[in-house]
C-alpha cells in the first residue's frame, strides 16, 4: 500500500457495492469508522468528503464556514438522489403501448 496519501489506491468494491476507504486518508480528512461522508458527482467523478462533525459548523470554527451550508448540501444531495431515483423509476415503468 503506498506510504503517501496522493497515490492512487485500488480499493475493491463489494457486491453491494461498498468500498472502504484506506486508513491514511480516513485520518487525513478525519472520517470515524463508523461515520459519514458525502458521496456525489462532479463533473464526471466521484466524490467522497467528510461530513463536517457539529463542534466544526459552531463555536471557533463557525467563521469557517457558512451557517447551515452542510445542512443545505445534504439537502441539495438528498433532492438529486430523489430526482435521479424517479428519473429511474420512469425510465422503468412499462409505456402503455407494450
Amino acid at each position: 500500500m503506498p506510504s503517501s496519501t496522493d497515490e492512487p489506491t485500488v480499493v475493491r468494491v463489494s457486491q453491494k457495492g461498498q468500498a472502504t476507504i484506506p486508513k491514511g486518508l480516513r485520518e487525513k480528512f478525519g472520517i470515524e469508522a463508523p461515520g459519514e461522508v458525502f458521496v456525489y458527482e462532479d463533473e464526471g467523478r466521484i466524490v467522497i468528503e467528510p461530513v463536517p462533525a457539529p463542534d466544526e459548523l459552531h463555536g471557533i470554527h463557525a467563521a469557517d464556514h457558512e451557517r447551515g451550508a452542510a445542512i443545505e448540501r445534504v439537502r441539495e444531495l438528498k433532492s438529486e438522489e430523489k430526482r435521479q431515483e424517479a428519473e429511474r423509476a420512469e425510465r422503468l415503468r412499462p409505456s402503455d403501448d407494450e
